[in-house]
């Protein structure tokens, strides 16, 4: 356990080294905050937090920066605090709300630039399950004498195109009878549970007598082989503009955790049942990747059901507490709208 002193010459060293990295000598901790303490009892505090773990000195007579221990310390001191960075943020929301309503992956993909573009970092959003989205109808159009073109929308508003080959011979008014059949069967239900029925169901005899049904079927399930769950990134130039990138290897690591869309969605999948804004500083992430970085993410809901995550990834020395309140300001307002529309 820190006493008071302790807790608040941490809490300044570690800001200190958020505004400007480098290790944080007692001196510069003495001139940016008035603890009417002398620069050798907070050189000496500074040492045994050393020794607690909270600090570390990079080399003899160089101040010192925060381990993940720290920054963990800092940032479970700061989370109750709530800054006021809404008021830019939300005239943002708003702008885009209509989007949201229509079309969740375009607001999705606008939102991770927004989280980008305010905190510097690196934004990203991941769109509802497609497993657990509702289906609320499709559309079957002729394209071309062997292909039509599927558009199915769902409760989410989430708008998927897809071209499926079909036979020659089918014209579209029997395309449409095919949209009847799905629409009047599956309309209202899962993704996952529409794929179970589908299943059980291709093995039953009256698919045989009806060939039309039969290709309805097939469609369908080429439709929906491959949903998942989208996963929108932006910010790239964000990060790489700071110094803690400032050498290739750092740059190296960073662009082999993000070009991966698959390292997002397995760590945006770790908090999917979790309610709340969740911080994650370098070792305490779950993915061997991401141990170099901070993670700052939450999920969104419908109901009370969460359905989708967002997040800004960034380094340990990000500014968690502008970051924080970001990421929990845009979750909050993505579940009202979802919620209430």
């Amino acid at each position: 356990m820190l006493n008071e002193r302790s807790k608040q010459v941490l809490c300044a060293v570690i800001q200190c080294y958020i505004n400007s990295p480098g290790p944080v000598g007692s001196r510069a901790v003495t001139k940016k905050f008035s603890f009417g303490l002398s620069s050798a009892t907070i050189r000496n505090i500074m040492s045994d937090l050393e020794e607690m773990g909270f600090l570390h000195q990079p080399h003899t007579s160089a101040g010192r920066v925060p381990t993940d221990i720290g920054y963990r310390f800092f940032v479970d001191t700061i989370k109750e605090e709530k800054p006021d960075h809404g008021k830019d943020l939300l005239l943002e929301l708003n702008k885009k709300m209509e989007l949201l309503k229509k079309d969740i992956n375009y607001f999705l993909d606008e939102t991770s630039r927004m989280m980008s573009f305010m905190s510097h970092y690196i934004g990203i959003t991941m769109s509802p399950d497609s497993e657990l989205t509702t289906l609320t109808k499709v559309e079957l159009l002729k394209y071309r004498k062997n292909q039509a073109a599927v558009i199915l929308i769902t409760d989410e508003g989430l708008i998927r195109n897809k071209m499926v080959s079909i036979d020659p011979d089918i014209t579209q008014k029997d395309l449409n009878r095919m949209a009847e059949y799905i629409n009047s069967e599956f309309a209202g239900h899962t993704l996952s549970d529409i794929r179970k029925r589908i299943i059980l169901e291709l093995a039953q005899e009256k698919f045989v007598c009806d060939k039309l049904i039969t290709e309805a079927v097939r469609i369908f399930t080429d439709i929906f082989s491959a949903a998942s769950s989208n996963i929108y990134i932006s910010g790239l130039s964000e990060v790489l503009a700071l110094p803690d990138f400032g050498d290739v290897e750092r740059i190296r690591e960073l662009l082999k955790t993000i070009e991966d869309k698959h390292t997002i969605l397995k760590l945006l999948d770790n908090i999917a049942d979790s309610e709340g804004t969740q911080v994650f500083i370098g070792t305490e992430n779950p993915l061997d990747e991401m141990k170099k970085f901070s993670l700052v993410v939450s999920t969104y809901s419908e109901g009370n059901k969460p359905i989708g995550a967002i997040g800004i990834i960034g380094p340990k020395r990000m500014n968690y507490q502008k970051t924080i309140s970001i990421v929990d300001m845009t979750a909050s307002y993505i579940t009202a709208v979802l919620s209430n529309r």
